[in-house]
């Protein structure tokens, strides 16, 4: 007699986890991807139970709360290229001097608490940080997690770098700045960041969290020192890492690779159940905070 699925504390595989991949990365549809992950799982039941830990859940507590008192933050805008767009900043509480500035930028859900969580976070290490909402010109990042995939998908990519460069300028040129400006992004904000490395001079350091590399024809425009953190189960992006390393070789750039074996694709969002990998996410933010403060803080 077959064993009935159990659901209440449902085994999730790695065929899952690359199924879910396909479907917010790739070309797999909604109904294509809940028909795989009720095969996968056993039963619809089963995928129900599963799909929650599968994705971003912005009910898990912040590591850094809003209203914590080593922070003070703002809503701001700047004049981006296609428009007026709008940003979460934070500072340190009390700081009143001019401080290193670091451009946050999302993931392919747009601009949520998570990442307006990873700001928070470096504004407790001593920076202003400003994570942006690359969808302001479309009236900004939707609850709907699905409709801001399909937004984000039909950006125009040179749009979304000439905002990306007025939101380096814009934390450049604040009075509390001191100039020294990076930038850091998680997935989809990870490839954007890698490209805003090749075309903004002013980005002295960049982390790039499982972003997809650039060009390697445009590698030689990079000004920027690169710390590049990969996830070593990630083989949609992992498959461009040679190349531009080897870009990167030969035209004599400053950067770090670290590859984080065993975990997956967004294994920093600890908002994701089944990928987030805690002793890697630890070990890759220690990493960055390193990296900013030798690279900024000079």
């Amino acid at each position: 007699m077959p064993q009935r699925p159990n659901t209440r504390h449902p085994q999730i595989t790695q065929a899952m986890i690359e199924a879910y991949d396909e479907y917010t990365h790739l070309t797999l549809d909604r109904r294509g991807f809940m028909e795989r992950l009720r095969c996968l799982a056993g039963s619809a039941a089963a995928a129900g139970a599963i799909l929650p830990l599968l994705q971003a859940n912005d009910a898990v507590a912040s590591v850094i709360a809003p209203d914590d008192s080593r922070v003070v933050s703002e809503e701001v805008s700047f004049s981006g290229a296609t428009g007026e767009m709008k940003g979460y900043l934070v500072r340190p509480a009390g700081d009143t001097g001019k401080l290193p500035a670091i451009l946050v930028v999302h993931e392919n859900r747009g601009l949520n608490d998570h990442i307006r969580d990873i700001a928070r976070r470096l504004a407790v290490a001593g920076y202003m940080a400003m994570a942006v909402d690359f969808l302001s010109a479309d009236g900004g990042t939707p609850a709907d997690e699905d409709k801001a995939r399909q937004m984000i998908r039909a950006l125009e990519a040179e749009n979304t770098l000439d905002n990306g460069e007025e939101a380096i300028a814009y934390l450049a040129n604040r009075d509390d700045s001191t100039g020294a400006v990076g930038a850091i992004g998680f997935c989809w904000g990870g490839q954007l960041v890698n490209n805003l490395a090749v075309v903004s001079p002013e980005l002295k350091a960049v982390v790039s969290y499982y972003g997809r590399q650039p060009e390697t024809t445009l590698v030689p425009q990079i000004s920027a020192a690169l710390l590049l953190h990969y996830a070593g189960l990630d083989d949609r992006i992992n498959s461009g890492i040679d190349d531009f390393r080897s870009a990167l070789e030969d035209n004599g750039k400053e950067f770090t690779i670290y590859m984080y074996d065993g975990v997956n694709h967004a294994f920093n969002n600890d908002t994701s159940q089944a990928r987030y990998d805690k002793d890697a996410a630890d070990l890759a933010w220690s990493r960055t905070l390193d990296f900013f403060k030798e690279k900024l803080k000079a």
